[in-house]
């Protein structure tokens, strides 16, 4: 599942077990979905390059990658900081998630809102933009003076999801942390990073979290002959949240299916698959 610039969601195929891109499908919100899990789970590769081994992952693992895949798709990615040479520019964001959960974190400028939206961030505002290594040191300075973390488990951003605050509220603990990395200026403050204005953008509207209920169920994995099955009422970061009739609402982390092969089932058929109380439970992280 990935999110385009603009527009909505969208899931996309490998086709024939390649790790290289096939057909997207475009996920809007009302659409049926229905699909059953076949085989083993395999690993989805790296950097484009299909498994050398095929090898069989955790059906509960998050990053769908063995060992050596995860390992070299990790070598070449910025979190690794191992492209501090990138010439390219990027932006220091602040992100609310829900009360109390708000962090820092980079993104290529080219992206723009992109990468705010694959994490499920409700709130953003930009903080600032320049080359990397500044943006970097920026988001290290936030993370030591204000305890603010790079990274909030989905498990956590789940539990919240369905009982959030009016716009104005949503906004304010961002707004006020800006405040605060702005009074740092002169004194940590890389003087390569440009200061950007603040700007709340909400993604509450293009999530479709007003459908959103509470205390959601979440897909604890598939499991050959698994049916997940549901009407798509909201989508936030990897997360689908589906309906049925049946079992009211449910959530599918969308890294869950990676590396299965999918065949179609009846969109209104009740899910096949084991769902655990939201907080409970829990799907593994990547290995790195």
């Amino acid at each position: 599942m990935s999110w385009p610039r603009h527009g909505a969601p969208v899931l996309g195929w490998a086709r024939d077990g390649g790790a290289g891109p096939g057909r997207v499908s475009v996920l809007a919100y009302g659409k049926e979905l229905g699909f059953r899990a076949s085989g083993e789970r395999h690993c989805v590769g790296a950097r484009g390059n299909p498994c050398p081994l095929a090898a069989v992952v955790p059906a509960r693992s998050a990053g769908a990658r063995c060992v050596e895949c995860a390992r070299l798709d990790r070598a070449h990615s910025v979190a690794a900081d191992t492209m501090a040479d990138d010439p390219r520019p990027y932006r220091v964001y602040l992100a609310w998630f829900g009360p109390g959960l708000v962090k820092v974190g980079i993104t290529r400028e080219a992206r723009d809102a992109a990468r705010l939206r694959e994490q499920g961030a409700v709130v953003f505002s930009w903080l600032g933009r320049g080359p990397l290594m500044a943006a970097r040191r920026t988001e290290e300075l936030l993370r030591s003076a204000f305890g603010v973390p790079d990274r909030i488990p989905y498990a956590r951003k789940r539990a919240v999801r369905g009982g959030l605050p009016g716009e104005a509220d949503r906004a304010r603990e961002v707004e006020e942390l800006y405040g605060r990395a702005v009074a740092l200026e002169g004194a940590g403050w890389p003087e390569a990073l440009e200061r950007l204005p603040f700007e709340a953008v909400d993604h509450t509207e293009v999530f479709g979290l007003a459908a959103v209920g509470a205390a959601a169920r979440v897909v604890d994995g598939l499991a050959d002959g698994g049916v997940v099955a549901g009407r798509l009422v909201a989508a936030a970061g990897p997360d689908l949240h589906l309906e049925t009739a049946g079992e009211g609402q449910f959530v599918l982390d969308t890294r869950l299916v990676t590396g299965w092969e999918l065949t179609a089932a009846d969109a209104r058929s009740v899910s096949g698959v084991p769902l655990v109380a939201t907080g409970g439970g829990g799907v593994q992280d990547e290995l790195f």
